[in-house]
């Protein structure tokens, strides 16, 4: 059955549609922390389908708010009033920690991040955008024109005018030999001259932690000191939390928040986790920001009334429950039983990352050099001890991606260590 569908996947889907494994995995469904293949196969979910089944699959409550709300109406469009669309809103304004917030919805992390280049620059009058190095920002033209990752930018056409500063990979690169604030220092004079050599960019835009980069990150502050910079100048500053938002981190409910020192960011962008699958993406900023758009404009599926009541049940479960927490200590748990293993294990580079958020970097043996097909290898082992992770990384680097849904349990932390452990040794 699974190969009748590859074939048919292969004769009407794009051939750059990527599929994971030699042996492609359909999923039939899914419960808790656990998801199940067309073949019954079980299998411990570390990825939650690219961080976005974020608080479990089959949640009553979400299901629950769903199915209700089908059965009132399905969607309306931005035309008219939607009372579940305000209410999320207002949650998520009051949450963002930006003053006079404003709130528009979209379908996905690409929109968002479109959406929010579209409000820099018309308010900046600017089409220069600063971006990190080994960043990803999503799949549109114009934030493939941002992404700073080789793997994940098929045009070097774009609309902006793209430059790339340091600070983005803590351990690589020619600020690696430094403390954290000499890195931050050097990043921040990295920064200067490149704004000495062009015309006053419109934003920086930031991931806290680069997500298809592999889950790596700056020192805490890097982003606080970039933005006294930018602040000067009258940059703005976006920060892309479509994969840190929602308290994934542990230690922040966003990931800007381990650079608060000056303030929070004018835009902040989101995505993935807060539907746990239904596609709700948005744009927070502060209202002088959000307001300048000078032309009509709507959003046919953003904010759509059955996507907004997924969301407003996820994060009423996600808050009441503690999650943030959760993911602090059970990530906690998880990183320091990984970095155990990894000490035993010469592919291993790094194990880095915070709360249920972690990368894994793999190397050649005794080198630093890339270990692409040793990602795919213990990807594949790990699938065949029933559990699911994920891969990334940019230039010259590979690392695999573990971000379980953030109720995991400390056993489930545990199993998912030992079949990764034993994945690892097999290399």
């Amino acid at each position: 059955m699974t190969k009748d569908l590859l074939g048919r996947h292969h004769a009407v889907l794009p051939d750059w549609l990527a599929l994971y494994y030699e042996e492609p995995l359909e999923i039939t469904h899914g419960e808790g922390r656990h998801v199940w293949d067309a073949e019954g196969n079980r299998y411990l979910d570390f990825f939650g389908g690219i961080l976005t089944t974020m608080t479990a699959h089959a949640l009553p409550e979400v299901t629950k708010a769903i199915s209700e709300q089908a059965g009132r109406i399905l969607h309306s469009s931005t035309l008219y009033l939607n009372r579940p669309m305000v209410e999320l809103a207002e949650r998520i304004a009051e949450l963002s920690g930006i003053p006079d917030a404003r709130v528009f919805f979209t379908t996905s992390g690409t929109e968002a991040n479109d959406t929010a280049l579209l409000l820099a620059t018309t308010y900046r009058r600017s089409n220069t955008v600063l971006a990190m190095r080994n960043s990803y920002h999503g799949r549109s033209f114009s934030a493939v024109g941002i992404t700073g990752n080789r793997g994940w930018s098929p045009t070097s056409l774009s609309p902006l005018q793209t430059l790339y500063v340091h600070g983005g990979v803590r351990t690589r690169g020619p600020f690696a030999h430094l403390d954290d604030e000499a890195f931050i220092a050097a990043c921040v004079a990295d920064l200067k001259d490149v704004l000495g050599h062009t015309r006053p960019p419109a934003a920086l835009i930031a991931e806290p932690v680069q997500g298809v980069g592999g889950f790596t990150s700056g020192p805490d502050g890097l982003y606080a000191a970039f933005r006294e910079v930018l602040a000067e100048r009258g940059v703005l500053w976006i920060a892309d939390e479509v994969q840190t938002g929602w308290g994934r981190t542990g230690d922040h409910f966003w990931g800007w928040q381990a650079h608060a020192r000056s303030g929070p960011p004018d835009i902040l962008t989101f995505a993935k986790g807060i539907g746990n699958g239904m596609s709700i993406g948005g744009v927070v900023a502060r209202a002088e920001v959000m307001n300048c758009l000078d032309s009509n404009s709507i959003s046919t599926f953003g904010g759509t009334q059955i996507t907004m009541a997924a969301g407003l049940a996820n994060l009423a479960y996600l808050l009441e429950h503690d999650l943030q927490g959760n993911a602090r200590r059970v990530g906690g748990l998880l990183r320091e039983r990984l970095r155990a293993v990894a000490a035993q294990v010469p592919h291993v580079r790094e194990v880095r990352g915070r709360g249920l958020m972690l990368g894994i970097e793999l190397t050649r043996p005794g080198t630093d050099e890339a270990d692409p097909a040793a990602a795919s290898a213990v990807l594949e082992a790990a699938r065949d001890g029933g559990l699911l992770i994920g891969k990334g990384g940019g230039h010259d680097t590979s690392a695999l991606r573990v971000a379980p849904p953030l109720t995991l349990t400390v056993a489930e932390a545990e199993e998912g260590a030992a079949i990764l452990e034993s994945a690892l040794r097999s290399l």
